[in-house]
């Protein structure tokens, strides 16, 4: 019997998916930090005799343009397969959204290696960004995540659930961030700027790619659970019952399962909240490196490590606040918490000009995360289980498609708005946060009309 507990336990384990999250996210952090690092380095005119302000601007804009062409290669190439890889991870093996975009993110980041060794020209990374995003890209992945992590949960924990995902994957970026100024310039003395790091992120990206290739394994079905407990109980031995989330994970084979009625106004309005909430969180993300490099703050690589790493403290902060959350609200509250808590501290982030204050706005930004995790909750409780892989994909579609709108006009409104108020991106970002919040309301309203309830959104 120890030793059956001790196998069914281990095969528990295989079924995470966080060191597959934590590696990545740990592997992304330092490629983000390089990528940026280089680029600054790379368009970096101290030959120059024009006046150090010009200089500065001058620098910003070329940045603030590679990263509009490399955001939309990098955003529109998933449209090419990301659907299909999904399509075939609900249908052939889930692992397949996972183990493509992985091995698309091993082949893109060494060629930020070979452009550092061998001095070839910015541009390549364009080509590294098109070959990731024609293996999947983020968008594919996380939808595979999502989809393993929804099938290894049951409806009543699932937002839970998510919340840990994206805390594990917040947490791994905050260390890799943290860690990433002083690998860039630590070891400049014996190799060139960013090669160690860069090494450092392909490491872990092969680490990912091998785990998810021989060691995850997804969640069991009821079916077969119920197959294998009936086996132990042949020879007399035990295995811990089916939990919820085997129950829930294919609900198509579990016949005493009612089927599920989707909401189609529910599910619009979910689509419609979380794209305006990126639309939100992206515009602001895009163009907050170019903000801190340039004055007043003129952040150096360790600095920037720091500021990058306060942006993973929310992880932190929202997935305590889902915690608390859950017990006392709904889904869609903790929803509606989540943008408010973004939106002001975004539009502080408007008058920052000094450090403490930047500081101060990341603060207010601590329940930031919320929204997009429980957002797929509440996506997964309306559509079967065998449809996860799509719906999660199709969601990650429209952020991503909306994402890269959103990089290429924010960059170019701060182009525009740069000598004039370089806060005023976030001002907008403020705007869009508080318009996600009308089709949240409707959703409400929808749930309060479908229970027949008018009490206030608690449990």
């Amino acid at each position: 019997e120890a030793a059956i507990s001790t196998m069914v336990g281990m095969t528990m384990m295989r079924t995470w998916v966080e060191p597959v999250v934590a590696g990545s996210q740990v592997a992304s952090a330092f490629y983000d930090t390089a990528l940026l690092l280089v680029v600054k380095n790379y368009y970096n005119q101290t030959n120059s005799t024009a006046p150090s302000h010009l200089l500065e601007d001058a620098q910003q804009k070329a940045v603030s343009n590679f990263y509009i062409i490399y955001n939309l290669v990098l955003g529109l190439s998933p449209l090419v397969s990301a659907y299909g890889l999904s399509k075939l991870g609900d249908k052939v093996h889930r692992k397949i959204p996972i183990c493509f975009p992985l091995l698309g993110y091993l082949g893109s980041k060494s060629l930020l290696l070979l452009l550092i060794l061998l001095d070839w020209p910015i541009e390549v990374m364009y080509g590294a960004a098109a070959f990731n995003g024609l293996t999947g890209g983020f968008t594919t992945f996380w939808a595979g995540i999502m989809a393993l992590g929804s099938l290894g949960s049951s409806e009543s924990r699932r937002s839970l659930r998510l919340i840990i995902i994206e805390l594990v994957y917040g947490l791994s970026g905050f260390l890799g961030s943290m860690a990433s100024g002083y690998l860039f310039v630590g070891f400049s003395d014996r190799y060139r700027e960013g090669t160690v790091l860069v090494s450092c992120s392909i490491a872990c990206y092969a680490f990912c790619l091998l785990y998810s290739t021989f060691v995850l394994t997804v969640p069991r079905t009821a079916a077969s659970c119920a197959a294998k407990a009936k086996s132990v109980e042949e020879v007399g031995g035990q295995v811990p019952a089916c939990t919820g989330a085997e129950e829930s994970a294919h609900p198509s084979e579990n016949s005493s399962q009612a089927p599920i009625t989707p909401s189609k106004l529910i599910i619009i309005m979910l689509f419609v909240a979380a794209i305006l909430y990126d639309l939100a969180v992206v515009g602001a993300i895009n163009v907050l490196p170019l903000f801190l490099l340039r004055e007043p703050l003129s952040w150096n690589a360790v600095q920037i490590g720091y500021g990058n790493a306060a942006g993973y403290v929310i992880f932190i902060t929202s997935f305590l606040g889902v915690f608390v959350f859950s017990k006392y609200v709904r889904d869609i509250t903790m929803i509606m918490i989540g943008v408010v808590s973004f939106s002001t501290g975004v539009l502080i982030m408007a008058f920052v000009r000094w450090t403490f204050l930047f500081y101060i706005a990341r603060a207010v930004m601590l329940f930031a995360l919320i929204p997009l995790p429980t957002i797929r909750s509440m996506l997964s409780k309306h559509v079967e289980g065998s449809s996860y892989g799509k719906v999660f994909v199709l969601l990650q579609l429209s952020l991503v498609t909306t994402g890269v709108v959103t990089s290429t006009v924010f960059n170019k409104i701060y182009q525009s708005t740069l000598n004039w108020y370089s806060g005023f991106c976030f001002i907008l970002s403020f705007l869009a946060g508080c318009l996600s919040l009308l089709p949240l309301s409707i959703v409400a309203i929808k749930q309060r009309s479908t229970t027949g309830s008018f009490q206030i959104l608690t449990k």
